[in-house]
Formats: structure tokens, sequence, C-alpha cells
């Protein structure tokens, strides 16, 4: 008797690990810096990447799996993906493999009285929450390089800072939304970021996210930047949408409301400022890394 988890043990992990460790060694991380990133030993490591583990050549010329070896090298590599989002999403590929797929068809061939049966387990949801969660926050995190990358960044952050949001699939409540605790200030500038995402920290970009949500915009981002008439022209000029809105704040609903029935298309929302309110623009997204390269782009 053979168990699904004895392939992915045997013939899976093993395949995967070297393939990892081969494209970080490529990628120029150091034998030490492969085996923190995948929470192995230096040795293993070495095996791994000189061809030292037998490999399951199905496995490796899978396109999902080499897809997914890319994506997850890449994030370890510039940091952008944890260890957490990467295990949850080989966590996820494992359970589709054992799904009347790949694995399956190992398992089903290494004990053949499993034929038309083997590898029906369902056991992750490949939606669960903790993946939604992990995958928000590389999100952020990619964003947040974006922001620190782009030259003249600091021009776009008004006087009370910027801040960069992204919300789950059915966010309803701040708490659904990631933030930047203490918000993106200009420093000599430079855009500082003082902390990393977190869910609930950030009320005032996220409350106009969500009110965004509730009259109809399809955005599951947003960052707020200076207003400026200028900036509202170049994002006019780039084919964005525009709308404007009561600086005062007040029945944020029904005003947002107001500025989606005028234009429901709108992706950049602003205000031109009130008496002690300082004008803002919203660029909304679908991700935060959207929102982030349109700042790019006008800066």
């Amino acid at each position: 008797m053979k168990f699904a988890e004895e392939i992915v043990v045997e013939e899976f992990l093993p395949t995967f690990r070297s393939m990892l460790a081969e494209d970080l060694r490529e990628r120029g991380l150091t034998q030490s810096e492969v085996a923190d990133a995948l929470g192995i030993s230096q040795s293993a490591v070495s095996k791994y990447a000189h061809g030292e583990v037998a490999q399951n050549d199905r496995i490796r010329d899978d396109e999902r799996v080499s897809r997914l070896v890319d994506e997850i090298s890449e994030g370890l590599a510039t940091g952008s993906m944890s260890q957490v989002q990467a295990l949850v999403e080989v966590e996820v590929l494992i359970r589709r493999l054992e799904d009347h797929d790949l694995i399956a068809q190992l398992h089903e061939e290494s004990m053949p009285e499993l034929k038309g049966h083997g590898g029906d387990f369902n056991i992750h949801d490949p939606e669960d929450e903790l993946r939604a969660t992990e995958r928000v926050l590389t999100s952020m995190r990619r964003a947040i390089r974006i922001v620190e990358q782009t030259s003249g960044f600091s021009s776009l952050i008004p006087a009370v800072g910027s801040n960069l949001c992204e919300c789950l699939p059915d966010a309803d409540a701040i708490d659904d939304v990631a933030g930047i605790p203490g918000r993106i200030f200009d420093v000599k500038g430079r855009a500082t970021i003082p902390a990393e995402p977190e869910f609930g920290v950030s009320e005032h970009v996220a409350s106009i996210l969500l009110s965004a949500r509730e009259n109809g915009a399809n955005a599951r981002a947003a960052l707020n930047i200076r207003y400026d008439p200028d900036i509202i022209s170049r994002l006019d000029a780039l084919g964005y949408e525009t709308a404007e809105f009561d600086a005062t704040y007040e029945n944020l609903g029904e005003t947002l409301g107001d500025a989606f029935a005028e234009n429901p298309d709108a992706a950049i929302l602003y205000h031109t400022g009130s008496y002690g309110i300082e004008p803002i623009t919203y660029i909304l997204g679908e991700t935060a890394e959207e929102t982030a390269e349109i700042a790019r782009k006008i800066v």
C-alpha cells in the first residue's frame, strides 16, 4: 500500500527543491542564502544544485511546476514573496496535481489497484483565506519596491503622507485591507516606507477604497498622492477616467456614489481641498502594483 503523500515526498519535493535550488543559484544567491530561503541545510542545497538528488522528469517537465519555480525563485530572491506565501502556493499546486492529475497518475502507476480512483483528494481549497491574505501581502511588497525604486516618487507625496492599500476579494471592513503602518513620507527627497504592510492599519485610504467598491468600482487597491491640476491632466492624457468628489469626506459613500454616477469608469478620484483639508488624488487599481505603476508614469 502506497499513499499519495509518499509520491509527494519521494518524487515531487526532491524534484521541486532541486529546481528551486538551481534557479536561485542561477540568480546569483550564495549557497548559504539559498539554504536560508528554502529552510534547508547548505549540504542539502549542494546536493540539489549539483544534481545529486534523483529527479522525476515528468514533474520537472510539467509547465505548471516550471512556472511556479520561476515565480517563487523571483519572489524569494527579491524579497517580494514570503516563505509562507511560497509554501502556500506549493501546497496548492500539490493538491491540484493530486486531484486526477500528475501526482494522481504517478500514484496509480505505483499502485495499479488505484486505477480510476487514485489522487481524488481535495484537501486544500486553492482560494482559502490564508492564500488570499498572503497574495495581497505579496502584491503590497512588490508595490512597495516600485515606490522605492521610482525616482522622484517623493514629489507625489502630500503633506499628510501617502498610503498604499489592497484588500481581500470579499473585503467589507478596514481589517480586510492591507496598508502601510505610519504611511509613506518624503524624507529628504526619498519615499520612505516605515514598516512592512499589515491588515487593518490604514483607516483613511482603506475607507476610500471600500466606499468606491460599494459604489460599483472593481478596484481592490488604492494609492493616495497629492492633487495638482497638472497631475489630473497627465492622468487624463494617459487614458485614465477621473471623477471629482466633495473634500469634506462627510457621507463618504453618498459622495463617492455621486462621483461614480457621473463617471462609472473612474479610476482616479480627487478633490481640490477645503478649509483645513489638503487636496488629494486617489488612484484605484486591481492590485497595489498597478496603482504604483500608474503613479510611476506621472512622475
